[in-house]
């Protein structure tokens, strides 16, 4: 997946380069956007984005998110009889290349309008598992691990752009359905007895996503790590400014 991403932002670039000896289109405004994704303020992450315009319906876009612990949007921590742990936090980043096609019959500026496109999408987050685990035996252990969460997503799109003035917009992103590749991997930082890695994996059986996964999502002593396929999807609002 790395080797996949590094390509496409190879092929990103020489799209951009190969886009500035185009003609200019018939269409007003600026060829290239800035952008701030407000909705993704919401989850504690700075999300900026960059457009250029190709030819008279293809833009590529690049955003790249940095994310911090903080965020309105959180994960409980798990609870049971056994198991209990604080509620689970992450920060890293995203990278999401795009490539957009805009209908020409909506458009009024270079860079406006109905559109729809496709795009890949690489995340990389940490994360800790912190709480208490008793046995059968009654006996209490501690937990900590430290956890890395890594998804490439691809998918399809498509959303409007609307003009507020002559540089700025507000871009919707209306849908953009895809599958998300999951790995997890997770460092032992405290010594557990086997049986917990059975109550562990029966504990996250209850979260109503792990619902979608194959029965080969489970963790152990020894491989503390799973890959899996689940569905993306994307949306927001982007405030934008041309240049």
């Amino acid at each position: 997946m790395k080797k996949l991403l590094f390509a496409l932002i190879i092929v990103f670039n020489v799209l951009i380069t190969q886009g500035q000896n185009q003609n200019q289109n018939d269409r007003v405004g600026s060829k290239n956007q800035i952008g701030l994704t407000v909705t993704d303020l919401i989850n504690g992450t700075l999300q900026l984005n960059y457009e250029r315009l190709l030819g008279k319906h293809i833009s590529v876009n690049l955003g790249v998110g940095l994310k911090g612990e903080e965020g309105l949007v959180s994960l409980s921590g798990l609870d049971t009889e056994q198991l209990k742990t604080n509620d689970i936090t992450y920060s890293g980043f995203k990278i999401i290349p795009e490539v957009r096609y805009y209908l020409n019959k909506t458009q009024t500026n270079k860079l406006d309008g109905f559109y729809f496109g496709a795009y890949l999408k690489y995340t990389q987050f940490q994360s800790d598992l912190i709480g208490t685990y008793i046995n059968d035996a009654q006996e209490t252990f501690d937990i900590e691990f430290d956890a890395n969460i890594k998804v490439t997503s691809v998918g399809f799109m498509v959303g409007y752009k609307l003009p507020l003035s002559k540089r700025f917009y507000l871009d919707f992103l209306i849908a953009g359905p895809g599958a998300g590749f999951y790995n997890f991997s997770f460092e032992n930082k405290k010594d557990l007895p086997e049986e917990f890695y059975e109550d562990f994996n029966a504990a996250l059986d209850k979260y109503s996503i792990f619902d979608l996964l194959s029965g080969d999502f489970r963790f152990n002593s020894t491989n503390k790590k799973s890959d899996f396929v689940l569905p993306s999807f994307r949306y927001g609002i982007t405030l934008a400014y041309s240049f």
